[in-house]
């Protein structure tokens, strides 16, 4: 399940959503797939999932730096997959804080979101 990028209508922002394909041992992440929400749930509160998400927080200001964007959410997701079981993710909603509130992304910047967000996942190996 790759990573998804949404661009927000009428609104200069996008969510990206980041599902964990594989166990991460240096977070204490082993069981990835979960058979229902519920059992991601206790994925997202564990200490593993919250190093990896303050982790993933610092590359991604580092990454923005000087870009003009900014995270506007940063959280865990329940991601669903195609073959019937659920993962832990990554769920970020970032912005043009400077664009027309009432105005989408540009194509490049979506294209700039899109690359942004591929070098967090492989920097943090979640791919």
């Amino acid at each position: 399940m790759p990573l998804r990028i949404v661009p927000d209508e009428g609104a200069p922002s996008a969510a990206i959503e980041i599902p964990l394909e594989k166990p991460l041992p240096d977070y204490d992440l082993e069981q990835i797939e979960q058979p229902t929400p519920r059992d991601v749930d206790v994925v997202l509160v564990s200490q593993g999932f919250r190093d990896l998400v303050d982790d993933a927080r610092g590359v991604l200001t580092d990454l923005l730096s000087h870009t003009g964007l900014e995270i506007f959410q940063f959280t865990g997701a329940i991601c669903p997959g195609d073959d019937e079981v659920y993962r832990p993710g990554l769920w970020i909603i970032v912005r043009d804080p400077s664009a027309n509130p009432k105005v989408s992304l540009s194509i490049e910047t979506e294209g700039r979101i899109a690359k942004i967000a591929h070098t967090l996942s492989e920097r943090l190996g979640l791919c």
